[in-house]
């Protein structure tokens, strides 16, 4: 199974990838910022809204309270100056009704609870009443908004009342305004629908918590326990939260009091309803920020490349083989941060101290050691060059002359200080283009690029006889025998030339030493 390819990363890859993860948890991060932001606001602008909603229509309602219970206190006075006037009575009653609608039905009981007069049941007249509403009066006999109660007839209503007395104080009953809280009146006039046609609705509790006012009329005296909202508003407290209703809908509820009737009034409107347009709203976001965040990539991905493009010249370079050729390259390189120059810098001295020690193993490998001159390998590398570019040169081979006899009467040490200057005496007598080597133990050749054969023979007898004149110490005297070749440009086997300024030493040899014999 073939082995899965690896993904090269390189650095601008990694900047591009921690660039783009920067900006996209950056945007995930605004975006996520601006949705909770909106959020709240949409809650916060819904439950303030329905605070000032709530409280509008609580005031609106307790000044309509007011006022019909002034309505009342000025019919009581009537009242009370002609209680005995039954067709006065009557008129009085139907007069209240009608004159402002604001009750279903009227009333005038005396003291002890009997009907004196009805704006619409006469059978009602002449009866006792026996409900809560009442009772409840009757008890208090002072002005009263009463709490929801089935009344005689069988209603649900709310009773308000003021009390009769004669100009001596004495109590001799109160006239009654009821509102038919399951039939259309005037709360359903003064509070009505909620402005939104959304999921929001509006209620009114009374101080037991029963609903007074609710949109869907079967909830009409219900009692609801466990809300809050509620609570808050029948302790007196106006203002705002969230909550659960009891269908388990989430909502966000402003409520206010009606402090004259121990009333509360809860605005309230779904939160799904309030957070509907957030999908629109991001979305939008979303779409407008799409060419901004597009221009963004493409910076980073143009920075990217600016910041990585020096380093990944560098890493390339770094790789070369050529070391002249990578310097060169490597010095082009434009550092135009402080990161890349010094690296520039470093590489520079790397590639600079390396081509110094492959100089010196070169050499090491090439040279030798005893006396600094080429040995046999930097003599083929020479050759070979020179070969190749059809050069012409000079052969001289030369060999010390009875050097064993100077190992063995002065020592090793005194053949090896012998080498040593001799290398020194052709250094002295050669050129700088010329190329000198040990062949091999007391050996030499000397390479003499561009000469012919006389000027070859003539460089060689010099050095012969400055050798000859050197004072070598205890050692004496020391002569060389040399054999001299010539190849030109043509020749094309370095050996054989090599082999004629071997042979021609040899003679040198043979005629008596120290002499330089040249091949013709």
């Amino acid at each position: 199974m073939p082995m899965a390819r690896r993904i090269r990363l390189d650095l601008r890859r990694l900047i591009l990838a921690l660039a783009i993860l920067s900006a996209l948890v950056t945007l995930v991060n605004a975006l996520h910022a601006g949705y909770r932001v909106q959020r709240e606001q949409l809650i916060h602008g819904t439950l303030e809204s329905n605070r000032v909603y709530a409280a509008k229509l609580a005031a609106g309602t307790e000044a309509f309270l007011q006022a019909a219970m002034q309505q009342l206190g000025y019919s009581a006075g009537i009242i009370a100056a002609q209680r005995d006037d039954a067709a006065l009575l009557a008129a009085e009653t139907q007069r209240i009704k009608f004159q402002t609608r604001t009750f279903n039905t009227v009333l005038i009981v005396d003291q002890d609870g009997v009907v004196l007069t009805s704006s619409q049941h006469d059978d009602l007249v002449g009866r006792q009443l026996d409900s809560v509403g009442n009772s409840e009066v009757l008890s208090t006999r002072k002005p009263l908004v009463s709490q929801p109660y089935v009344s005689t007839s069988g209603r649900l209503v709310v009773t308000l009342s003021h009390p009769i007395r004669t100009a001596d104080g004495d109590y001799i009953g109160y006239v009654a305004g009821s509102i038919h809280l399951h039939e259309a009146n005037i709360l359903d006039t003064l509070l009505g629908d909620h402005f939104y046609r959304d999921g929001s609705y509006l209620y009114v509790v009374d101080r037991e918590g029963r609903l007074v006012y609710h949109r869907d009329e079967h909830r009409i005296g219900e009692r609801v326990s466990g809300n809050p909202v509620i609570d808050a508003v029948r302790r007196g407290e106006s203002g705002a939260r969230r909550l659960t209703n009891s269908v388990g809908i989430d909502m966000l509820a402003g409520y206010a009091p009606i402090t004259i009737a121990g009333w509360g009034v809860i605005a309230q409107r779904p939160a799904e309803v309030t957070l509907a347009p957030m999908g629109d709203l991001m979305a939008d976001v979303l779409w407008r920020t799409i060419p901004l965040g597009i221009l963004l990539m493409a910076g980073i991905w143009w920075c990217a490349r600016r910041i990585s493009l020096p380093l990944w010249k560098l890493a390339r370079h770094a790789r070369e083989q050529d070391g002249p050729t990578a310097i060169a390259q490597v010095t082009a390189v434009r550092a135009w941060y402080f990161e890349v120059e010094n690296l520039k810098q470093a590489v520079l001295v790397s590639f600079g101290t390396l081509q110094e020690k492959i100089g010196l193993l070169n050499r090491e490998t090439s040279t030798d050691p005893l006396t600094g001159l080429y040995n046999r390998r930097g003599l083929d590398a020479v050759l070979a060059r020179w070969q190749q570019e059809a050069r012409g040169f000079a052969v001289v081979m030369l060999d010390i002359d009875h050097f064993k006899r100077i190992n063995d009467g002065h020592g090793h040490d005194a053949g090896d200080a012998v080498i040593r200057t001799m290398g020194q005496l052709m250094r002295d007598s050669s050129r700088a283009t010329d190329v000198l080597c040990r062949s091999g133990g007391e050996e030499f050749l000397m390479l003499l690029p561009d000469t012919g054969l006389d000027a070859a023979t003539a460089i060689a007898g010099r050095l012969r006889q400055r050798t000859e004149t050197h004072d070598f110490g205890d050692v004496g005297q020391v002569t060389f025998s040399a054999g001299v070749a010539v190849a030109d440009g043509s020749e094309v086997d370095a050996r054989r030339i090599l082999k004629l300024a071997d042979v021609a030493m040899y003679m040198a040899k043979q005629q008596g030493r120290n002499r330089v014999v040249a091949t013709p």
